[in-house]
């Protein structure tokens, strides 16, 4: 793979094969951490997460690691310290091995592009595991803390795991003050192994008219403007269609008040998320065991896949679609830098994918199988 990369031999097709054999490699690694989270956490299960504040002292996780989240858990128990996760940890709260702990009580905010203004508001301190974390504002820069490979210059950086300053910090703020009621909630926790025993459900009313088509509407979130395109596709689709989400960009419109709580014919909710952008894994499982059952492939299952596209992994997740042979992508809300008009047309050819447009004319053509 690297070897290949190296070279400025113009092969188009050698370059190609060489992608998918980036896209095959994501996949595997995407179903070990998948094996590795359920082993450890448990399997995630459908879960109903308060978004609304509780009273208390209170400390804010972003990113993605969920090993950190664990730890700084198991430190906070006994001290009186409220955990909220942001972003990307939202699903953390499907594990069992997660939940259990009551002092875990909600989600606060959105996706990360969104934090400079959302940390600025938390009345506590926040720590960012994983990627996404921004150039601070002076507001919150004393309140922020990094860890593992995560760093930016002034912030306070946790080393050993060891949260004590942040819990330190975290008793001495304000915290909130009060507790939201009525509360409000969202469900996550919509896993494979979750999804797999509604397989039949699902076909039942696929075949029954009850759901006229499945949309997976997921990937990278961002801050430019005509990224409510996702929003409004959510919001505009049909009742009676059946919404996949994962990654940061389900935040397009999982709190959309037209949406939040909808329910199928057949009592299923809805909006079905399966987690962060490292599990887009979960997707993959759940078509490819869907095509199984109706005997076809999945490029002929009534499911049409529409990606926000930002950045790394949500390239790796493309590729490893592509690997598998899924056509009719539709990625956006503009075109990445890398796809360079030439590299644009063997995608086209090959797997005829395409960027998203206008809002009501994609949804004929996907409504359509197009």
């Amino acid at each position: 793979v690297f070897a290949k990369v190296a070279s400025n031999e113009p092969d188009m097709e050698g370059l190609l094969a060489n992608a998918l054999r980036v896209g095959e490699l994501n996949g595997k690694i995407l179903e070990m951490l998948d094996t590795a989270h359920a082993a450890t956490f448990g399997a995630p299960e459908p879960t109903q997460v308060k978004i609304t504040a509780t009273k208390g002292k209170c400390i804010l996780v972003s990113g993605h690691d969920l090993l950190d989240l664990e730890t700084l858990l198991k430190q906070t128990e006994g001290k009186g310290v409220n955990v909220y996760t942001h972003g990307e940890m939202l699903p953390a709260h499907g594990y069992p091995g997660l939940k259990k702990y009551p002092h875990l009580v909600g989600n606060y905010g959105t996706a990360w592009q969104n934090q400079k203004f959302e940390f600025a508001l938390f009345p506590g301190p926040v720590v960012v595991t994983t990627n996404c974390i921004l150039e601070p504002r002076r507001k919150y820069k004393d309140r922020l803390y990094s860890i593992n490979e995560v760093g930016v210059a002034g912030v306070k950086h946790i080393k050993d795991g060891d949260f004590s300053e942040v819990i330190e910090q975290a008793q001495s703020c304000k915290g909130f003050p009060r507790t939201i009621d009525p509360a409000e909630y969202l469900t996550v926790g919509f896993n494979h192994r979750a999804v797999l025993p509604l397989a039949g459900k699902v076909i039942d009313a696929v075949q029954n008219g009850h759901i006229s088509r499945i949309f997976l509407i997921g990937g990278c979130d961002g801050s430019q403007f005509d990224r409510n395109y996702f929003t409004e596709l959510a919001e505009e689709l049909p009742d009676d269609t059946l919404i996949l989400t994962l990654g940061c960009a389900k935040n397009r419109f999982i709190h959309s008040k037209k949406l939040l709580g909808q329910t199928l014919a057949n009592g299923m909710p809805r909006i079905l998320d399966m987690g962060q952008c490292n599990d887009s894994y979960s997707a993959i499982v759940v078509a490819t065991e869907l095509a199984k059952a109706l005997d076809c492939t999945v490029n002929d299952l009534p499911l049409s896949l529409c990606l926000s596209h930002l950045e790394q992994k949500a390239a790796a997740v493309l590729l490893t679609l592509l690997q598998m042979g899924v056509k009719n992508i539709r990625l956006g809300p503009s075109l990445p830098a890398y796809i360079t008009p030439n590299v644009l047309d063997v995608l086209v050819q090959n797997y005829n994918i395409m960027p998203t447009g206008d809002v009501q004319g994609d949804i004929k053509m996907m409504m359509e199988g197009n």
